[in-house]
């Protein structure tokens, strides 16, 4: 099996692994980040989104083998602390119940201000879309991505 070298949160991490390994499992299997999380296997839920040189990806169907020198960023490492913008917003509007989407819409969010730091409603509506939350939280969602673009600048 080959040895991948991989930049996940700003380290340098070894993985060795089949070619054809989703980086999820890499992640969660190999290197113990937990926070990516497992849902539908088809890149339709977002629950596994990560960042890929700053993109929101899927990284349930990206093979390892894809990933080259690209900087991988997972939810542990959008802030140390939780206190990036998106995190903290998330908290003041409380937007969780059951949480295990949360790591994902984080992410998706954290890459969607990044591109668009002053978004309308409709716009977080569209960026939000692909991420499915079974507890229905998504206007509080769209709240908190208010809340974190206003405080991103």
């Amino acid at each position: 099996m080959p040895m991948y070298n991989l930049n996940i949160n700003g380290k340098q991490h070894k993985a060795e692994v089949s070619d054809d390994t989703p980086l999820l499992w890499v992640l969660r299997d190999h290197l113990g980040l937990l926070g990516t999380k497992y849902a539908c296997g088809i890149a339709t839920c977002g629950a596994c989104t990560v960042h890929l040189n700053g993109e929101a990806i899927r990284s349930c169907v990206l093979p390892v083998s894809s990933v080259g020198n690209a900087q991988v960023t997972t939810i542990e490492g959008l802030s140390a602390n939780g206190e990036h913008p998106v995190q903290k917003a998330w908290d003041e509007v409380d937007v969780p119940q059951c949480g295990y989407c949360q790591a994902g819409q984080i992410m998706t969010a954290a890459a969607f201000l990044k591109k668009n730091p002053n978004p309308s409603d409709k716009e977080i509506v569209e960026a939000m879309n692909s991420n499915i939350c079974r507890c229905g939280t998504y206007h509080r969602i769209k709240d908190a991505v208010k809340i974190a673009a206003k405080n991103m600048k």
